[in-house]
């Protein structure tokens, strides 16, 4: 095997590294580190094509092809978490939304069984909206509810939370969109992520759900926990109104409400069906990847146009702009910060060195993995626990998704040098990050507020009761990973 030599651009990518590790864990932002960063590899660069002055010039335009090409590969998935959500909104202005999830109700006879079904419909919800706008659909119809057959706040809260921003978030089964950066930034296909982000996701969240199902069962039967009384409900419920008050003007239901209410959730589930049936017994026509986006897109879009056409009538052609504002501000909040991130680790990939900085360019992170992975002398447990560790440490700012660049990239390294399969490697990263920054165990992390808000507890209360089983999902997960590569 050809030996590597590390080069100076190679040392200042690994500095960059470190540093926006440990600026994680002191929960500084990584975004001026990791531009800084490009801008001195394109000084170290050889494209400036002699001359000072030349390379500085070069080096600025490094930044801005770097943030380009790593807006470039995440537009698809920006876009159509945009129109799902932006179809979403539509859904809620002619109150389709409620109807949607009421069936669910006349399944909560007490609070287990009130705690399964939320993280049932929860799991759903995210998988096909994303969590943050699937908690306020399924959390003010629904968590009332919950708390009056018994199920206190902090049980209901830990259900939306491990099935939505945890399990449902980590495999982002529908959309893809953590996946595909995950895959983009490992330099593989989606496709190749998905089954192994889809079991480890099932396995961390059956373990962390079980447990805390267990938990919770203990203190309340102990006197710790307390079933919610009517005062708190009814404060309860009056807090999400007043949160949610301003978020659409049209609260009353459509006559065409309740088409839309059966119709949408039967054409999302009959499309995340047929990809499931072409995944396993069509290989040659699997939908993953671009066609899923494509797919999921066009059908957000169409039911977008339709929606709000039955709920404002002519009116529409002006009102549908404020649903397509809603569904691109949630997506540019969410990828913004990521993209600056996402243009420095993209150039570990020697595909996307290229593209930013020249021929020649060598892939830095995928080198210093190779160097490194070469000396773990294919040492799984060491692999599958390191890869936990900085997933869990990139998880720290909170976000879910800015960490995932950095674990592509990295697994990618890592199983290039060691000689394990890079999909398992990944999809635990991938899934040990979202798990953990996605706001399961991160207190400031918008999915804990956001659940945590709902159902009227504070997110610290909701991080500390999930502790103890998430920590073992992602053991047992972990262990899982060291078996599978």
């Amino acid at each position: 095997m050809e030996k590597i030599q590390l080069t100076a651009s190679h040392w200042v990518f690994l500095l960059a590294v470190l540093s926006i590790l440990l600026s994680v864990v002191f929960r500084k932002g990584v975004i001026i580190i990791s531009i800084v960063a490009t801008f001195i590899l394109g000084l170290l660069s050889d494209g400036g094509g002699g001359g000072f002055f030349n390379q500085v010039i070069f080096s600025v335009q490094v930044v801005f092809k770097a943030l380009l090409n790593a807006g470039s590969a995440l537009f698809d998935i920006m876009l159509v978490v945009a129109l799902m959500v932006a179809m979403l909104r539509s859904l809620q202005a002619q109150g389709a939304d409620k109807i949607m999830v009421a069936p669910m109700m006349k399944l909560m006879a007490g609070p287990w069984s009130a705690f399964f079904v939320l993280a049932t419909t929860m799991y759903i919800a995210a998988a096909f909206f994303w969590p943050t706008p699937a908690v306020a659909l399924v959390g003010t119809v629904l968590i009332p509810v919950a708390m009056r057959v018994g199920l206190p706040a902090i049980a209901a809260a830990v259900s939306v939370n491990l099935a939505g921003h945890g399990m449902a978030l980590s495999a982002d089964p529908i959309i893809q969109g953590a996946t595909r950066l995950t895959a983009g930034a490992a330099g593989i296909e989606p496709g190749e992520l998905l089954p192994y982000t889809l079991l480890f996701s099932l396995v961390t969240g059956g373990v962390a759900i079980s447990l805390a199902c267990l938990t919770i069962r203990r203190d309340m039967r102990s006197g710790a926990l307390v079933a919610p009384t009517e005062d708190e409900i009814d404060h309860l419920i009056s807090t999400v109104s007043d949160q949610n008050s301003g978020a659409l003007e049209e609260k009353n239901s459509s006559r065409y409400a309740r088409v839309f209410a059966i119709a949408v959730p039967a054409i999302l589930i009959g499309i995340a069906l047929l990809m499931i049936y072409r995944a396993l017994f069509n290989p040659a026509e699997a939908i993953l990847g671009d066609s899923a986006s494509a797919l999921l897109g066009g059908t957000a879009t169409i039911i977008l146009v339709l929606s709000t056409f039955a709920a404002q009538g002519m009116r529409a052609m002006d009102g549908i702009a404020d649903h397509t504002r809603d569904g691109f501000y949630f997506a540019v909040k969410i990828f913004a910060p990521i993209i600056p991130i996402a243009g420095f680790f993209f150039l570990g990939n020697p595909d996307h060195a290229v593209t930013v900085l020249g021929e020649g360019t060598p892939g830095f992170l995928f080198d210093i993995g190779h160097v490194v992975g070469s000396h773990a002398d294919g040492n799984v447990v060491v692999l599958a626990f390191g890869v936990t560790l900085v997933g869990m440490l990139a998880g720290l700012d909170g976000s879910g998704f800015s960490g995932l660049p950095l674990i592509g990239s990295l697994s990618a390294a890592l199983a290039l040098g060691a000689g394990v399969k890079l999909p398992v490697l990944a999809a635990l990263g991938q899934v040990v990050t979202i798990f953990t920054g996605g706001g399961t165990l991160v207190a400031w992390a918008f999915g804990a507020c956001a659940d945590a808000g709902m159902s009227g507890i504070t997110p610290a209360a909701l991080v500390r009761r999930n502790v103890m089983p998430v920590f073992s999902g992602l053991f047992v997960v972990t262990v899982l990973a060291i078996f599978l590569l």
